[in-house]
């Protein structure tokens, strides 16, 4: 709970800082002219969208099961990241590429004015609240896991989501600094629009990650080798348990998972004793993963 609820303030945090950063450099690209520049305010607007899109669907992803929706709408959340990641793609890198490469093919070097150096400047500082409070929700998933790691298997989007678009844009805020600095001091304008491509090819990478792994979670995950592990000894521990077959888990959101175990009770057991027995097994399997919120059981073979 205490992990949503810092991915929600690093979010909402991602909002207020790339709208106000948005406006600053659509600004300053007018008045200096940079492809960079222009690349950097698309990037910020993208990013101010796409944190929107993210809110609509934690915020769809919480409704409550109904009977169109069974298992409820925890996998709304993992559409709308995907969406996000191909919006990241499409118009944030595809469209900086393609300015990029406009600016090269024609352009001319920006205009050294102090616009472009405040705006990045404030820009990064603005960026780095927002890294910071993206950090802080991703530390709260990674559990002494390293980044790679708990990105593929973190079932809360939005952590590494607003983690990777923030540094995506701190590293093209260098990169468009260094590109409008060079450019003008050089007067060489395909440096300017080389930059320009650069970042749009950022962005296309980190869409590609988000992309990926959303598509993972709309396709249906379950918990790790070491958790069905545990449950398996869980339920082999219970005295009116024969055997256990097959587990097959879930997640239906980021803190919901269904849990079906194929199971056999020993003989002899009286319904009274097999629903002791179910009962107990799932308040020792949501006593120790309290995310396993649905648990089913196929006991069919008690009848064999």
């Amino acid at each position: 709970m205490a992990a949503r609820s810092k991915a929600s303030t690093a979010l909402i945090a991602a909002i207020a800082g790339n709208l106000a950063i948005a406006l600053c450099k659509f600004i300053a690209a007018a008045f200096s002219g940079s492809a960079a520049m222009w690349s950097e305010a698309i990037h910020s607007l993208i990013d101010t969208g796409n944190g929107g899109l993210m809110v609509y669907g934690l915020r769809r992803s919480r409704r409550r099961a109904d009977s169109d929706h069974p298992f409820g709408y925890g996998h709304e959340l993992y559409f709308w990241t995907l969406i996000v990641g191909v919006l990241v793609f499409a118009i944030g890198g595809a469209v900086s590429v393609l300015t990029g490469v406009l600016h090269l093919v024609n352009g001319t070097a920006p205009e050294a004015t102090g616009w472009n150096y405040a705006v990045l400047a404030a820009a990064a500082v603005f960026e780095g609240i927002s890294w910071y409070f993206g950090w802080r929700a991703f530390q709260a998933e990674q559990r002494g896991r390293g980044i790679i790691e708990t990105i593929r298997i973190t079932k809360n989007p939005i952590t590494f989501s607003v983690l990777l678009e923030d540094s995506a844009a701190l590293i093209g805020l260098g990169i468009a600094f260094i590109g409008i600095f060079l450019s003008t001091k050089l007067n060489a304008p395909w440096i300017d629009g080389a930059s320009s491509v650069l970042i749009g090819i950022l962005l296309c990478l980190i869409a590609s990650v988000m992309v990926y792994e959303s598509k993972g979670l709309i396709v249906g995950e379950g918990v790790g080798k070491g958790t069905l592990g545990r449950l398996r000894e869980i339920a082999s521990s219970d005295p009116a348990v024969e055997s256990v077959g097959k587990l097959m888990t879930m997640y239906l959101g980021p803190e919901e998972i269904m849990l079906v175990i194929e199971i056999r009770f020993r003989r002899g057991k009286t319904t009274g004793d097999i629903r002791t027995a179910v009962a107990l097994l799932k308040k020792k399997i949501q006593e120790e993963y309290p995310k396993i919120r649905r648990i089913f059981l196929d006991s069919t073979s008690i009848y064999d």
